[in-house]
């Protein structure tokens, strides 16, 4: 991985790929104690930076090989965005997907023509063992959620974009904040902003219970979660960073953050009150660390990639209720 790639990748985006703003609010400011920028990925096509990565992919496959399609496993927001650049290049998607997962990206997923076979994951089905299984009987290409080289130059084209951002607005020195969960994004961001912006310093942020990056980034060794740990914020329930994503946060990341569920779904909340978009939980965790976690921050300004908002309305609503 380097940042050639990612700059390749955003060449072949540029024309299909959102570049999402920064948004700020008064109200979050003065939560914070310091300026916060959050970067909605929510607004991104499929709902979540994960289509970044799956167009990148996709478009960098020679095209007898993307013929025969595509298949990825993943919670949902990775499944969407294979799903949507597969449709796009008019190519087959088949999706492995936990039978525990949201309704609503099932149903996504499910209507951007993706065939979607789903697996028991609390019954502890492995879903790298089915999808290496499909991949290999039907001659389809696995896309693998984060350890992936051109799924993470994908992911790295939010860190270009925040790079541009804040440069115009004269911002040499802040901490960005990324929702983690194998690292894709994280990475992606770090190498991006190395070249780019490197006054800023990428930092992941996780629940509590899934703070594997965490305490890798502490040990200089991948660390595991329990099989048995689970989180509200589904779409950053991994067990380990990747082996490629690793090495990359090791080098550039600064130290991780965690926050509580409750604190996700509380973020979820004052996003939609004070910037006025829709996050998921796990989407939502960077700008609770930026709300919660002052003291563990430096500088004035603060950026924050809320990386998805494919939420159920149940989960939503639980959110909303913590303003009340």
């Amino acid at each position: 991985m380097n940042i050639d790639m990612i700059r390749a990748a955003a060449n072949r985006l540029s024309d299909r790929v959102r570049h999402t703003p920064l948004l700020s609010s008064p109200s979050l400011d003065r939560i914070a104690g310091r300026r916060v920028l959050v970067k909605p990925e929510c607004l991104q096509h499929t709902g979540s930076f994960k289509y970044r990565g799956g167009l990148s992919a996709v478009s960098a496959l020679p095209d007898t090989v993307r013929a025969r399609g595509v298949l990825a496993f993943s919670s949902g927001n990775h499944a969407q965005g294979v799903a949507r650049a597969a449709a796009e290049h008019g190519v087959p998607a088949v999706i492995v997907m936990p039978c525990d997962a949201p309704a609503l990206k099932l149903a996504n997923t499910r209507a951007l023509g993706a065939e979607v076979i789903t697996y028991d994951r609390p019954g502890g089905e492995n879903r790298e063992a089915i999808g290496e299984r499909l991949a290999e009987e039907r001659g389809l290409t696995l896309i693998r959620p984060y350890d992936a080289p051109e799924v993470i130059a994908g992911q790295g084209t939010a860190g270009l974009e925040i790079a541009v951002d804040v440069r115009a607005l004269g911002i040499e020195r802040a901490d960005v904040l990324v929702c983690c969960g194998g690292g894709g994004l994280t990475s992606g961001a770090a190498l991006a902003l190395e070249a780019e912006a490197p006054g800023l310093c990428a930092r992941p942020v996780e629940p509590e219970g899934f703070d594997d990056v965490v305490r890798s980034l502490v040990s200089h060794r991948i660390e595991r979660n329990e099989s048995h740990a689970r989180s509200i914020c589904d779409a950053i329930e991994t067990p380990a960073p990747g082996e490629l994503t690793f090495p990359i946060m090791d080098r550039l990341c600064g130290p991780g953050l965690t926050v509580t569920d409750d604190e996700a779904l509380a973020a979820m909340a004052l996003a939609f009150r004070d910037l006025k978009i829709v996050l998921e939980p796990g989407g939502a965790v960077s700008l609770a660390a930026a709300l919660w976690r002052p003291d563990a921050i430096e500088g004035d300004a603060v950026v924050v990639l809320a990386s998805g908002g494919n939420v159920d309305p149940s989960v939503f609503a639980r959110a909303l209720g913590t303003l009340a």
